[in-house]
């Protein structure tokens, strides 16, 4: 009871009126309703911040491709700087240390390379200019008596880097006619010595053809920056006139490249990948600019790499790895991107996962799950350490090694995998579900490494033959023709066959043009880079 101006007032109470069953539904369906609205505003939201992620580390790989470093490789000490971060929680069960053996046993660590410093004595090889050097006529004498001051002891030899502009050579050939003087009849004249490319384009020897062909498949110069160069020497050639001496290069050299491949398709395994190039368009098709064709790589045994081109992708199965493969039986050994998978339908060959992109897929996801995509790359770390130990032993022993080391690591690792699928803190679509769903879907082939000691653990052998490719690109930016595309492939075989070998592809290319020309019926499978490299060795053996 309150008081206002004398007078009584009472607060009247509050009256519910009670609510009916139709309108208790009513109430209940909206409820329902809007706690759904809420649900699905959630769901969508979390949808979206997966969305964000996933951009977000879209832009992050572009950026990092772009404008960062190409290598994989992570410090060792920020993988321990992850786990110690997550020291309160229950750590997640680390590979065996690198210093430790599988036995629980210390190892020996292996000695740090420490660079050396001051100058390095220079080659031995490299042609040389000799200067004496003498002091002055003055300082020859003696100030003393007069008398002539002579040399004494060793000379001091000092040596410094020079460069003279490369060579250019004509060969000048002068042909003499006979003939009988008394009869006047008779005249021979002597015959020139084949040339390697013949007709109206072959006035280059072969040293000339293999250094436009070096220059441009192994350098990565453009014919027009080679044309440039040229011309600084005093030797004006028009680009046309190299375009054909590497047309007819790859013409007179093809019959070597078919050979190659015969060699890789011998071995019990290949190796498989490919890249972008583009190709301009016939000059009679209506259409203009240029498309995007297809480059394979087949690698065998190191020094067996060959090239080939799929013009498009309507015939990638006419010209890629179901034609090349037709007949092979033998293990096959690629990423795992869809356009292999039709190698491996009809159950004849063998496949061979690469755990390179693998561990690619957990270092992606380094950024967003740090403690988790750590422990995957030091798994990986422990591996790639057991491989190294045993890579240049006999097969016997780094099949050991995978079946007593390297598998029960990868069984743990791939323990831990399935538990973290099941785990409802794995987010679809970001870096780390990728890179579990990958390793999971293709875990059978990822594992074959294991059993057969022929088998790497990796395809990086081929992706480093394909390398070639992807840079010369960025400076040719296209095959001018669909021939010259065919052409590229050949000559990259060869070059890319010697520089697994350590072979100088030009001299091996000055050479073979040479045999070429003017040995026509020696056999193609005697003059590939690595029959090439063996002939070498068996006369000039290493010491």
């Amino acid at each position: 009871m309150a008081l206002r101006s004398g007078i009584a007032c009472a607060t009247p109470p509050i009256v519910t009126t009670p609510r009916t069953e139709p309108e208790l539904d009513r109430l209940r369906a909206a409820v329902a309703r809007l706690v759904a609205e809420r649900d699905a505003a959630l769901e969508a939201k979390a949808k979206l911040e997966r969305k964000v992620s996933k951009l977000e580390h879209a832009v992050d790989e572009l950026l990092r491709k772009l404008f960062g470093r190409s290598s994989e490789r992570v410090d060792p000490r920020q993988i321990l700087l992850e786990f110690a971060a997550e020291e309160s929680k229950e750590p997640l069960p680390l590979p065996p240390h690198a210093g430790e053996a599988p036995d629980g046993e210390a190892c020996e660590e292996k000695p740090t390379k420490r660079k050396s410093h001051g100058w390095k004595k220079l080659p031995a090889n490299v042609r040389r200019k000799k200067i004496e050097l003498w002091p002055s006529e003055d300082e020859c004498t003696c100030d003393r008596c007069g008398g002539q001051r002579i040399s004494i002891g060793s000379p001091e030899v000092t040596e410094r880097w020079d460069y003279e502009p490369a060579s250019v050579t004509v060969i000048e050939m002068t042909r003499h006619r006979v003939r009988c003087p008394r009869c006047q009849d008779g005249t021979v004249i002597a015959p020139l010595p084949p040339a390697p490319i013949e007709g109206a384009r072959g006035r280059a020897e072969a040293g000339m053809l293999a250094h436009v062909v070096v220059s441009k498949f192994n350098d990565h110069l453009p014919l027009n920056r080679q044309v440039e160069i040229l011309a600084r020497e005093g030797v004006e050639l028009a680009r046309s006139t190299l375009c054909d001496w590497v047309k007819g290069t790859a013409e007179l050299l093809r019959p070597i490249a078919r050979a190659v491949l015969d060699q890789v398709l011998a071995g019990p395994v290949v190796g498989l990948d490919e890249t972008g190039i583009r190709i301009v368009f016939d000059r009679n098709d209506q259409k203009n600019g240029t498309r995007n064709g297809r480059i394979w790589v087949y690698r065998g045994d190191p020094g067996e790499v060959y090239f080939t081109v799929s013009e498009t992708k309507a015939k990638a199965d006419v010209e890629g790895p179901l034609a090349v493969l037709a007949g092979y039986t033998g293990s096959v050994q690629a990423d795992a991107a869809g356009v292999f998978d039709d190698l491996f339908l009809d159950g004849t060959r063998l496949e061979v996962g690469c755990n390179a992109h693998a561990r690619r897929k957990f270092f992606e996801a380094l950024k967003s799950n740090p403690k988790e995509a750590a422990f995957a790359i030091a798994t990986y770390k422990k591996v790639y350490e057991i491989e190294e130990r045993v890579r240049d032993g006999p097969p016997e022993q780094r099949l050991a090694a995978r079946q007593k080391e390297t598998k029960p690591i990868l069984a743990a690792f791939d323990a831990w995998v399935d538990e973290l699928a099941a785990s409802p803190a794995l987010v679809p679509g970001t870096p780390l579900a990728t890179a579990v769903g990958y390793s999971r879907n293709h875990r059978v082939a990822l594992r074959r490494f294991l059993d057969d000691p022929r088998l790497s653990p990796d395809n990086n052998a081929v992706e480093r033959a394909l390398r070639l490719v992807a840079v010369g690109r960025k400076n040719w930016l296209f095959a001018g023709s669909e021939e010259a595309a065919h052409d590229a492939a050949t000559l990259y075989t060869l070059v890319a066959s010697c520089r697994e070998l350590g072979v100088d592809p030009w001299e091996y290319l000055r050479d073979v043009i040479r045999r070429r020309a003017t040995e026509p019926k020696i056999a193609a499978a005697a003059l590939t880079p690595r029959a090439w490299w063996m002939a070498r060795r068996a006369l000039d053996p290493p010491a």
